[in-house]
């Protein structure tokens, strides 16, 4: 595929745009939306990505999964990713906060073999790189608007209103609209589709550090997630000198915490014996990053006039980077409909068929590994890192993303046995039982 060069200035659209009608209009400029600008405009289709804020921006969902990779290489710019600055990551590793072994996944040890390398890279940059790109191959692009609100949603007729930074309000017209807006989820908020999962009311504390300790060699690249009763913290090495840390907890014990929320994750980290020693020599901002961390669907994920992309149609707990690869997958598959839709090729009515199930489908494998992950009878299987009938290597292979439209049926019953052996687990220990770890309680 044909490489397009980094572009340092950004197609600009001004308030003329309100007498064009677009093909597409795709709300949000992050890796889903600007992934779809990208690929509707090889395909020959108008685009307009209109984006809120301006690039480069904060973001966190640094730790990319295989198959962004093949994502990348579909959009031809893994090159230009590439030459920023990253860590390579060929696997992740475990481990409870009160323990000093870690458990490590090798990505090429995975039931289908498939790539066992990706990266892990600071957002802005790579957000940046993705959305100039998009810009290259012939997308409009408008920073600085925020969509107020949508005036009209059918096939063939999309009117969104923007509020503009230099007078009055635009209206933008389209198609069809690609709703990226990730977490604002404009579509679902519009047709209240938007349905909060009970299980997954978390607030995250995050920041990037400097100086924190890495093992030698590739697995000083793999990302290190540390689990206690009430969450996990995330390590995610970017470059030579900065890491990512978060923790993810369960709401109702952040409430517990006795420092305010800008100082939590200091304090939070000084309570697990493993992420206090790994941070030993480390420096940071004196104060931490805060967001809710709320899991939710907005289904149905397409129907006449829109698609529904990434974190826009569905979040799930980050606890397996799925995030951007998610957001990449989405955008690839809806673009293709789209103009397949509009080439006649398929229906409109079959094109968001095929879609929701897309989505259904694959965010349902990550999902279940999500309510699992915070069982403890989840974490000691998980941690034995082997167990009959390959099922570690079933499970390293949903951890590479390999649920694109749906996971093989040489994967989806291997999970099954395993979420069985979870349920079996407190009651007949199949792996090596292993202390709790209460990081509130800890001393």
């Amino acid at each position: 595929m044909k490489q397009h060069p980094l572009k340092t200035e950004r197609s600009q659209v001004s308030s003329s745009t309100g007498g064009i009608t677009w093909d597409v209009l795709i709300a949000g400029g992050g890796p889903a939306g600007a992934a779809a600008g990208l690929h509707a405009a090889r395909l020959g289709l108008k685009a307009l990505i209109i984006e809120k804020d301006r690039h480069p921006r904060f973001h966190i969902g640094e730790s990319m999964l295989p198959q962004t990779s093949r994502a990348l290489r579909r959009l031809g710019i893994e090159p230009l990713i590439q030459a920023l600055p990253h860590v390579p990551k060929y696997g992740a590793s475990f481990a409870l906060g009160n323990e000093t072994s870690l458990q490590d996944f090798e990505f090429r040890t995975g039931l289908i073999p498939e790539d066992s390398r990706t990266l892990s890279i600071e957002r802005a940059p790579f957000d940046k790189v993705l959305l100039n790109s998009a810009a290259a191959a012939g997308a409009s692009v408008m920073e600085g608007h925020r969509i107020r609100r949508i005036h009209r949603l059918e096939a063939g007729r999309v009117e969104l209103v923007l509020a503009s930074p230099e007078g009055p309000d635009i209206t933008v017209r389209g198609d069809h609209l690609l709703d990226a807006s990730g977490q604002g989820t404009l579509v679902g908020h519009h047709l209240r589709t938007r349905r909060t999962l009970p299980d997954f009311k978390r607030v995250a504390f995050f920041n990037h550090f400097t100086g924190v300790a890495r093992r030698p060699g590739v697995k000083g690249g793999y990302p290190l997630a540390v689990m206690c009763d009430e969450g996990w913290f995330w390590l995610i090495p970017l470059n030579e000198e900065k890491t990512s840390i978060g923790f993810v907890m369960n709401g109702r014990d952040a409430k517990r915490i006795p420092v305010d929320y800008p100082h939590a994750l200091d304090w939070l980290i000084q309570k697990c014996p493993l992420v206090r020693e790994q941070t030993r020599e480390a420096l940071s901002p004196e104060t931490n990053r805060v967001t809710a961390d709320f899991s939710y669907s907005c289904r149905p994920f397409a129907g006449p006039g829109f698609f529904l992309l990434g974190d826009a149609a569905t979040f799930i707990d980050p606890i397996f980077s799925t995030g951007v690869c998610m957001g990449l997958m989405s955008a690839l598959k809806a673009v293709d409909l789209l103009a397949g839709a509009r080439a006649g090729r398929c229906s409109w009515p079959s094109a968001y068929r095929e879609y929701d199930r897309y989505i259904s489908s694959s965010s349902s494998a990550f999902f279940d590994l999500a309510h699992l992950y915070y069982r403890h009878a989840f974490r000691e299987l998980f941690l034995a890192g082997t167990g009959p009938l390959q099922i570690h290597r079933a499970v390293i292979s949903l951890l590479t993303g390999n649920v694109f439209p749906r996971p093989c049926w040489a994967i989806r019953w291997r999970v099954e046995l395993f979420k069985l052996f979870v349920r079996l687990q407190p009651f007949f220990p199949l792996a090596s039982r292993r202390p709790r770890f209460a990081l509130l309680d800890a001393g």
